[in-house]
């Protein structure tokens, strides 16, 4: 994923742990690591507001947008499928974005 979370960097800045912070900032430690980890899908304004007021630091302290490299689902390539549902016919994927609450696949 091209966004990569930098909360442990500003742990270990601020020497504080895992749980601590998320004490501090009122979500569950489970919760603090998968977004940790990079394995959130998303993040509410109000917890991401909650950590940079905790770590004193700023939204992009914690997070950054790396691009990925080629040929790791970036959003070109060949789809197989005319949109109708039969399957027939082939598509060349534009990479346009997904209206909110839609899926990407």
């Amino acid at each position: 994923m091209p966004i990569v979370v930098d909360i442990d960097v500003m742990l270990a800045k601020r020497k504080m742990s895992v749980g601590e912070l998320a004490d501090r900032v009122g979500i569950t430690p489970a919760n603090l690591a998968v977004l940790k980890n990079g394995r959130a899908k998303a993040v509410r304004f109000t917890t991401l507001a909650a950590l940079c007021e905790v770590l004193d630091c700023q939204p992009g302290d914690l997070l950054r947008w790396e691009p990925d490299g080629p040929g790791d689902g970036t959003g070109t390539g060949t789809v197989t499928g005319n949109g109708n549902g039969n399957g027939n016919g082939t598509a060349q994927e534009s990479g346009a974005s997904v209206p909110a609450g839609s899926s990407p696949r």
